[in-house]
């Protein structure tokens, strides 16, 4: 026990635990987007699959069990994240008490550089998008249990929220871009014979991420589904 926080206090162990709770997020975020591109499906299969979501496991368990067991670990992976991007944050403030009069910047990437401003715009952007499809308090016409209705109205309802939700995901396609390769290095995966590999998948996941997510307000404020 005494080794577990001894390791938690060090750098390395926030590091560690940022890669691996990173990685609980992006798993999510995957299945997340590929769960919203249903909507491609149409009303029926978008509120089909919704539905799934909220009784799946039954009869073994209650209807919503899993799905608040898969809450409570993302809320817990979450809050170990953001505290220790927070902590790292401090930690490295306080290495440097004295501002640099000159800042190198030619090893640091545009998203490296914005890494922390993103995941805070990203953090406050989740708790605006819960209010606004999955408890409806921010929806002008929202209809509990008919998230298509909800997804398509909220857009074309409010199409500057169709723009604060691009910009989110872009910030979150740039924010996993420097995540997943950082997580492969801080899990000792990432090599000199394998980094231009997992640079590379970083970059897809960046932008497929962005792509897939960005598809659906687009589609909406154009007509293609209403």
């Amino acid at each position: 026990m005494a080794a577990a926080m001894t390791l938690y206090r060090s750098t390395i162990g926030k590091k560690a635990i940022m890669a691996v709770t990173g990685v609980i997020l992006y798993g999510f975020v995957i299945v997340h987007m590929i769960g919203n591109l249903k909507i491609f499906e149409g009303p029926k299969g978008f509120n089909e699959y919704s539905h799934f979501l909220r009784v799946v496991g039954e009869p073994a368990l209650p209807a919503g069990t899993i799905l608040w067991l898969i809450r409570i670990v993302l809320t817990l992976a979450l809050i170990l994240h953001v505290n220790a991007a927070i902590q790292l944050t401090r930690i490295d403030s306080a290495g440097r008490p004295v501002a640099y009069k000159k800042v190198k910047r030619k090893q640091a990437s545009f998203a490296s550089l914005t890494l922390r401003w993103g995941g805070a715009a990203i953090f406050f952007f989740v708790i605006y998008h819960l209010m606004h499809f999955t408890i409806g308090t921010v929806h002008p016409q929202f209809i509990e249990g008919e998230p298509y209705h909800n997804v398509v109205s909220g857009f074309q309802l409010q199409p500057l929220m169709a723009g604060v939700y691009l910009l989110a995901v872009a910030a979150l396609g740039t924010h996993l871009y420097h995540g997943v390769w950082s997580a492969t290095q801080t899990l000792g995966l990432n090599n000199r014979r394998n980094d231009k590999l997992f640079r590379g998948l970083a970059v897809l996941s960046g932008i497929g991420l962005f792509v897939g997510f960005a598809a659906i307000p687009v589609v909406v404020l154009l007509g293609i589904i209403k």
